[in-house]
């Protein structure tokens, strides 16, 4: 068995089961920990506080619009270029026919690739310099922070390298990037690609019964 063969066969799988047995885990971890019982009477509904948090903290908004501009906007074009290069660049709509669901979509084309990859790298970078650059942001990132982020540019960077799919060599370091992501990804603060619904939902249900704006 070649190294190649090995990272696409049994490494893949290993990294693969621990990716999904661990979201599963830590979502069906935050879901049993539940919350303290209210004693107060409901103001309001629960229900509809969860749901305005979720839609209200998903668009700037507020007294604390120009300091959260920022990063409204390059977050939210370093995701969505991600959510593109993840799921509609032409090798990964070919993985994901071949090795996953058996069935896929129209990939984007090749404008489309480059101009998401460019909104993804921009929005990674000019992140990570706020974090860099913004005393409190500074001070409260640590190592998981830098090596989610650190890891997150690798894979897209290799991944841009591998594209053509020219030489082994590339598609490996790529392919290496991505199952080290996998693996690291459930143990860290990069969950909250699955959690930030939740808590945001939790918080706003939590402010809508005491009659408190979230």
């Amino acid at each position: 068995m070649t190294l190649l063969q090995f990272v696409q066969g049994p490494l893949w799988y290993f990294a693969s089961a621990v990716f999904v047995l661990g979201v599963l885990w830590r979502l069906i971890a935050m879901v049993m920990i539940g919350k303290p019982r209210d004693l107060s009477a409901a103001r309001t509904s629960s229900f509809g506080g969860g749901i305005k948090a979720i839609l209200l903290h998903s668009v700037p908004h507020g007294g604390n619009l120009a300091r959260t501009i920022y990063h409204f906007l390059v977050g939210y074009a370093f995701h969505i270029g991600l959510f593109v290069l993840v799921l509609f660049a032409a090798p990964h709509v070919r993985f994901i026919e071949e090795r996953l669901l058996g069935w896929a979509w129209t990939p984007v084309p090749g404008w489309g690739f480059a101009l998401a990859a460019q909104f993804a790298f921009a929005g990674l970078i000019l992140l990570y310099i706020r974090r860099l650059t913004d005393p409190v942001m500074r001070k409260l990132s640590d190592w998981d922070d830098h090596i989610g982020t650190w890891l997150v540019f690798l894979v897209m960077l290799t991944g841009c390298l591998a594209l053509q799919e020219s030489h082994d060599g590339l598609r490996l370091i790529h392919l290496l990037s991505v199952e080290a992501l996998m693996i690291y990804f459930p143990f860290s603060r990069l969950m909250h690609a699955f959690t930030f619904a939740f808590s945001r939902y939790n918080t706003g249900a939590t402010y809508g019964r005491r009659g408190v704006t979230p």
